[in-house]
Formats: C-alpha cells, sequence, structure tokens
C-alpha cells in the first residue's frame, strides 16, 4: 500500500521534489499543459492552496507541466467538476467527495464524516495514510463508481462553522423553525434527520437566497473564505462549532487517461505536491482564519456563539441513523465504516489525550 507522507516526513517530499527538479531541465521545449477545475472562487483560501500545488508541480517538474488552476464555473458549474474529470473535459478537478454522495453513498465517508469513533481531522487523515482509506477511495472510484478517475487527498478545511444566523441560536428547536442552506448529499440528510429543513446552494447563490427569504441561516466553509463571500453583510450571528464537517478533505481528481500518460517522475510529482498541499492548507487556514475572524468581529460587527449543547447529543443520534441505514443497503459502505472503527479504537485514545494538553493551554492563556 502507498503511504502519504505526512507530519515530519513533509520535509523528505519535498527533498525528493527538489531532486528530482535538478534533475530536469529548468525549461521545457513543450511542456504538458494541463487545468484544475476547482469548485471555489479566486482568493480565497482553497483556491490559495490549490495555486501553491500548482506552484510545486510546476517549479520541480522544472517546467515540463503548466499547470492552470480555474476558478468554480471556468469549464463546468460547481456540481459537475466529478463528471468533466472523468470526461476528459479537464485534466483535473479539486472537490469535496461528498459532492458525489449522490453516486454513491460511501463517497461522503471520503471527505466528511459523522461521528465514527469520535476521529478528528488528523485521525481521519492518519486513517487515509496508514489505516487503507487511500486504496478504500481508489476501490470506490474504480469498481463502484466505475470512474476514469485517480484521486490523492490535497487539503483539509475542517472543523467547519455550523454557520450564519440572522437571530441567536438558544436550542435545538429554534435551529428547526428555521431554513438552513447545508452542503449537498449525505451530510444535508444528517441535517434533514435531526429535524432541519436543509437546503444545497453553490456557494454563488447563498446570499441572494439569504435576500429573498429562501432560507434564514447557512453555513459555507470557514470565516476566511465566508468573509469573502460577504455572508456577514446578511447575517450577523456566527457559530464557529459545527459538528457536521469537523473532518473536510478536499479531494485532487484526475482523469486516468492523462495520468498514465504521464512518465512515472511526473506522476511521483503530482502525488507528493497533493500531500505537500495537505500541510500549505493547514497554516494558511490557521492563518488566515484568525485573521478574518477577528476583523469579522471588530470591524463588521459579528456575534461569536457557542453552538448550543443540544445539537451535539441530537447529531450523534442523526449520524448513527445514517451509518445503520446506508451500512444496511450498501455493502461498500458498510466496509468504508467498519475500516474507520477499527481504526478509531487504536487511534481516538491516544490523540484524544494528547489534543486535551492543547485544549488547556490555549484555555490558560486567553
Amino acid at each position: 500500500m502507498k503511504k502519504w507522507m505526512v507530519g515530519s516526513s513533509v520535509a523528505g517530499a519535498f527533498a525528493f521534489l527538489l531532486a528530482v527538479g535538478a534533475s530536469t531541465p529548468t525549461l521545457a521545449a513543450d511542456p504538458i499543459k494541463w487545468r484544475v477545475q476547482t469548485g471555489v472562487a479566486p482568493g480565497g483560501i482553497l483556491f490559495q492552496t490549490v495555486e501553491r500545488f500548482a506552484n510545486h508541480v510546476d517549479s520541480m517538474s522544472g517546467g515540463r507541466l503548466k499547470t492552470e488552476v480555474l476558478p468554480v464555473g471556468a469549464v463546468v458549474g460547481f456540481f459537475e467538476i466529478m463528471d468533466a474529470v472523468d470526461q476528459g473535459l479537464v485534466e483535473g478537478g479539486m472537490q469535496f467527495a461528498h459532492f458525489f454522495s449522490g453516486k454513491h453513498p460511501a463517497s461522503y465517508l471520503f471527505a466528511d464524516q459523522p461521528t465514527i469513533g469520535g476521529m478528528d481531522q488528523f485521525t481521519y487523515l492518519s486513517w487515509f495514510a496508514e489505516g487503507g482509506g487511500n486504496d478504500l477511495y481508489q476501490q470506490l472510484l474504480d469498481e463502484e463508481l466505475k470512474a476514469n478517475i485517480i484521486a490523492f487527498v490535497m487539503l483539509m478545511s475542517g472543523g467547519q462553522p455550523l454557520g450564519w444566523f440572522e437571530k441567536p441560536l438558544h436550542s435545538l428547536a429554534d435551529f428547526q423553525k428555521l431554513k438552513y442552506r447545508s452542503p449537498p448529499g449525505l451530510t444535508g440528510e444528517l441535517f434533514t434527520l435531526m429535524g432541519i429543513s436543509a437546503v444545497a446552494l453553490p456557494g454563488a447563490e447563498l446570499i441572494p437566497s439569504a435576500q429573498k427569504g429562501i432560507i434564514d441561516g447557512g453555513e459555507w466553509l470557514m470565516p476566511g473564505e465566508d468573509i469573502k463571500l460577504g455572508l456577514h453583510q446578511v447575517w450577523k450571528h456566527y457559530y464557529l462549532q459545527g459538528f457536521h464537517q469537523a473532518s473536510d478533505f478536499g479531494s485532487l481528481i484526475l482523469n486516468k487517461d492523462f495520468w498514465n500518460s504521464l512518465t512515472p517522475d511526473l506522476q511521483a510529482i503530482i502525488r507528493i505536491s497533493a500531500q505537500a498541499s495537505i500541510v500549505d492548507s493547514i497554516t494558511i487556514s490557521i492563518h488566515q482564519n484568525g485573521v478574518a475572524l477577528e476583523e469579522l468581529k471588530s470591524k463588521h460587527g459579528v456575534q461569536i456563539h457557542e453552538t448550543p449543547p443540544d445539537l451535539y447529543p441530537a447529531f450523534a443520534k442523526a449520524s448513527k441513523q445514517l451509518v445503520e441505514k446506508y451500512s444496511a443497503q450498501n455493502a461498500f459502505f458498510k466496509k468504508v465504516v467498519e475500516s474507520q472503527q477499527d481504526f478509531a479504537k487504536i487511534t481516538v485514545p491516544y490523540w484524544t489525550d494528547l489534543l486535551g494538553l492543547y485544549h488547556s493551554l490555549g484555555k490558560a492563556n486567553q
């Protein structure tokens, strides 16, 4: 099984890339041009992460690869990226696997995660690298979806906020009275199981829908992305502690015909650059979300609230119902869930205790 390099091994990944780049011509006579269609607008945290990935690929290939990063809608729409890559309309794409959970429910388990064993985004990343998650992801694409695609995790964007509301939420009962923009697919179904009216909308439709009264609240991505979308201009009550996407992984997906046309060293450059992008996404996210949150509070009058405590057991109940439903209906879904459960039993006790240190230190220094 091929493993992702995470943590300290990222330095080794960069060393490898530098060595490969040093052994190639500084300029390629006929560079291979390829495009990565994203589902986000330029300038945001996620788009910056993909741009850094492109820079890694192009520089380490010595100019043999030329990567163009495209914003949402440049070639296809928000929900059409997977099909476009599968059909070869674009060579690559960046999206979250839960966007195609309508094609197969197990897709959800490779981007977001219900409350399986208490895993957070770092233990979830470890499952991809060390627990067989990467192999199961490719099995989903090859055998379940019959897609002409190869995929690599390339960024982390969890945990994502519960979102924005016109008035403060005091309880689950308050939430159940609202029409709420949620992510598509099984994530939206989780909210429905909680008794919430969930509406799936692309980011560009969020503010117009709020202004027309189609929705009463909603989530998008994170403070650094939400401020660029302008959600603070519509709502002033913001809840950071979202449980629905406590883990959220973006994938680089590539057309297999394009991938197979590349030499092994170029494939390695793309694969390891995707791994390095995970680190980029974490560092960019921590910094820019912190800056954005401070601006939302100090310049725009946004109030930050604690998520009502009765939402957590309601989510856990809904999560259990969803996992049981799809495990009973789909053998591959069950296989992935069992893999995650087994991995959580080994890793969560250690990791949760360790995280308690950082939580205590952070509170002590506030």
